[in-house]
């Protein structure tokens, strides 16, 4: 259980609340005269931002609610409103404050040795994972969770001022999970994600004599106040780790492994050559 899905103890959320919030941002910034573009700018999200907010397809994190008031005209109705959200569908409740801080970062470095990391997924390895959940999860919560999945990606796009680096094991690829065909099909994914100048895609050897990232996973998240954040998840349980001592101490951790990996040139190499032998 990693990435935020909701197992069967935890089922997926009515997202009531958040089309409710989206509907009064839209109805004051139509009656502010702004269009999404230009209430985007003031708010300093993007356009395509605001129309997930507004449709009620994302969480807003607070410093969106902030914003959004003081560009309409801080009546107070949103940050009330936003007391209301509570709940996030389709994501687990430990992982929703990380998420949040995903949705803000000017930085977001990610180290895996499990499983590719959520916003580099395919719909199809996404949903061979879910398929293999223990307990099972029906069909409404796969689709819930791949809606919730889908939706956390789109910051690759949305956000280019956001310095993504992600290292990944070798042997996550060499597993095929989902079989061949899903594999290829990943593999084709990361290396058009890697094509992104905002971010960077490093593979750890499968040999490697030295590295520094034997503890497990490691998240990194800058804000924009230049704050840092870190996360662990395991079995059904997720932390948010706020200490600057600990967070130092994953920060280099993470500086380390990234000279231990391949370079990103020849981490792309590697990927073109593993995709060509399946």
């Amino acid at each position: 259980m990693v990435d935020g899905v909701v197992g069967t103890g935890g089922e997926p959320e009515s997202s009531d609340s958040l089309r409710t919030f989206g509907a009064v941002v839209q109805a004051l910034r139509e009656h502010a005269g702004l269009s999404r573009e230009e209430f985007g700018d003031l708010v300093r999200f993007s356009k395509h931002t605001v129309a997930s907010v507004e449709l009620g397809r994302r969480m807003p994190d607070p410093a969106f609610v902030e914003r959004a008031e003081e560009a309409l005209g801080n009546t107070g109705a949103l940050r009330r409103a936003a007391g209301h959200l509570a709940r996030q569908p389709g994501l687990a409740a430990w992982f929703r404050q990380w998420a949040r801080l995903e949705a803000i970062a000017i930085a977001l470095y990610t180290y895996e040795c499990r499983l590719i990391p959520g916003l580099l997924q395919t719909e199809a390895y996404a949903r061979q994972l879910f398929v293999d959940e223990l307990p099972p999860l029906d069909d409404a919560q796969i689709e819930a969770q791949w809606a919730a999945r889908a939706e956390r990606q789109r910051l690759l796009r949305e956000r280019p001022n956001t310095a993504f680096s992600f290292i990944l094991e070798e042997y996550l690829f060499l597993r095929r999970t989902g079989g061949v065909q899903v594999t290829r099909e990943l593999i084709d994914h990361v290396l058009k994600i890697a094509q992104l100048r905002h971010v960077e895609i490093q593979i750890m050897p499968l040999v490697r004599e030295s590295h520094a990232g034997l503890h497990g996973p490691i998240r990194l998240s800058e804000t924009p106040e230049n704050k840092w954040f870190a996360y662990n998840e395991g079995q059904e349980s997720g932390q948010l780790i706020s200490d600057p001592k600990v967070v130092s101490v994953l920060q280099r951790r993470y500086a380390r492994m990234r000279s231990q990996a391949l370079t990103i040139r020849d981490s792309v190499s590697l990927l073109e050559r593993m995709r060509g032998d399946l």
